[in-house]
Parts: structure tokens; sequence; C-alpha cells
């Protein structure tokens, strides 16, 4: 088929390899280059890469809504657009210009996690599964009716950079499946059952160790790699990466043994972290050159 692909990050790039092996990908559709590192160098993002390595027309639009971009979409004839954490929103005159319409891989099974940071989300609100879906888009946020979807496990010690090179690869075995087999019957969302995944706000990042074991394992592992759940190591703030809930009652804070902290309940001992300036280290590799006073802040 005729296939418009629209991503940006690298959670996008298996899908785009996938698609582009087996179908024509007449344009890919990415985020404009934007500045970043110590130089502040204008770069491609990750999606713009892989399609110029392949030799796939890419297009950079800062947005979709003028109508020279949408008629060149449309020109494009294609049978269907697939978008893969793109991050423009789609007017309705562009989702309605492929053949087939325009289908979304989206990291959850909907219609829990609609919205921005569902992989976080999911593992810091303790769900003990979460998926891929491919969505039928339409003009709200995530509400469209699903054509297929693939489900996985969320290991005790996942992170969020696990789940999402999971995922990763889910979605584009399962968008490959779909494309082959299109077109497909969708079923509607049930309107039971719907949360949002909320972008994540740093905010949010600082651990308060009165709160349960549960909850701040969670918060490290659903916040690592980014922005990475942290606290306070004497004058240091230190990123805490990795971690397993762990044996142990005290004052919350209070270094029970090596890197294991009291919490408000139980204890969690801390697998990996990050100092400032360094690389992420092994709990065991960090301890060597680091202190722990008394308490942690």
């Amino acid at each position: 088929m005729r296939v418009v692909f629209m991503g940006t990050p690298d959670f996008s790039v298996p899908a785009l390899r996938a698609i582009a092996a087996r179908h024509e990908v007449v344009a890919v559709y990415s985020q404009p280059p934007r500045a970043a590192g110590r130089g502040q160098k204008s770069r491609p993002s990750p999606v713009h890469k892989v399609a110029e390595e392949l030799g796939l027309t890419v297009r950079v639009p800062e947005s979709l809504k003028s109508p020279e971009t949408r008629t060149e979409f449309a020109a494009l004839a294609a049978d269907v657009a697939v978008v893969v954490a793109y991050g423009l929103i789609l007017p309705r005159p562009v989702l309605d210009a492929p053949r087939l319409g325009c289908l979304n891989i989206h990291a959850s099974l909907l219609p829990r996690w609609r919205g921005a940071a569902p992989i976080h989300r999911a593992i810091m609100a303790g769900d003990a599964e979460t998926g891929v879906a491919i969505m039928q888009m339409e003009a709200g946020l995530d509400t469209g009716p699903v054509l297929a979807e693939s489900r996985t496990a969320i290991g005790t010690d996942d992170t969020t950079a696990d789940l999402h090179d999971r995922l990763s690869e889910m979605g584009a075995q399962l968008i490959v499946q779909t494309l082959d087999r299109l077109p497909l019957p969708a079923t509607p969302q049930p309107e039971a059952g719907v949360t949002y995944a909320a972008k994540i706000d740093k905010a949010e990042a600082r651990i308060d160790w009165t709160r349960p074991a549960a909850q701040i394992d969670r918060q490290i592992r659903g916040l690592s790699p980014f922005p990475g759940a942290w606290c306070m190591i004497g004058e240091e703030r230190v990123k805490l990466l990795r971690s397993r809930l762990a044996e142990g009652s005290g004052q919350p804070g209070r270094v029970l043994s090596d890197f294991t902290i009291a919490c408000g309940q139980g204890a969690v001992e801390i697998v990996e972290a990050q100092r400032e300036g360094k690389r992420p280290m092994p709990a065991t590799e960090i301890l060597r050159g680091l202190t722990l006073p008394d308490t942690l802040g």
C-alpha cells in the first residue's frame, strides 16, 4: 500500500522500519529539527534520520493547519497514514485524506491511559499489564475505535525505559499485521475505564520518603530514565533509576543498610542511580565513592 508515516522520537523508529520493508512509504512527516546538546546545534529527529537513511522523502512542517500543507498531504494519494508519537495535531482534512484514514499506534490498552504519558502512568499506577493499541484516528484525544491490540505484563522491575523499548517493538509488529489485513472492523472504545495519562511534570520527581514503599518504587521505575526520580544525599541531588521493594522499616528516609531506605511503610532498595554530572551506575558502584548519611532528604 501507499503509506504516509508520521512520527518523531525513538519509539516510532521500529514501526517505520517495519512498514518500509513491506509497503511503499510515499512520505515521512516528522517534527522539525530542534536545537539540542551543549552546542545547541539543530538536530533532526530520530525518525527524520532513519527516513533519510532509508532514502525516503521527509517533510517537517511546523503545523498541518495551512491550506498549502493540507493540499500537499492530500496529493500523496495515500491508502493509509500511520501515526506514532508524531507530536502535531492532525486536522480533519488530514485525517480524511488517506483512503483508509489514519491509524495510530498508542502505547496503552485503550481506553486506559489516553494522552501524553501512558507508559510512565501505567507503571506509576501499579498496573499489572499494558500493551499497544492500533486505533482509527478521529478528532478526539485517543477516542477512536480500536482495530487491534497486543498485551504485555508489567514486571516488578520494569522501568519506563524497559517498557518503552518492548512496546515500541510490539507496536511495529502489530501495525504490519494490521496493514496486511486492512480493511478491518474497528471496535468502539468502552465508556467505562477511561483514564488520562497527563504529561509528566518535573515537580512529580522529588521523592517523599513518607509515602509507602510500593508507591516510591513505582515512582522511581516509572520516571526512569526521564525526568528521573531524585532525592538529596547530603548536598547532592541524586537520581534514583532502578529499585525494588525490600525488607525493613524505620523513620522515613533512614538508611537501613547499603542503599536500602525506609519509607512511610516498608522500605526500598536502590539498584541503580546517577550522581550529578555522572553516568548511571549500579548502586554498588556508586557506594564505592559516596558515603550515605544516616537519613536521605
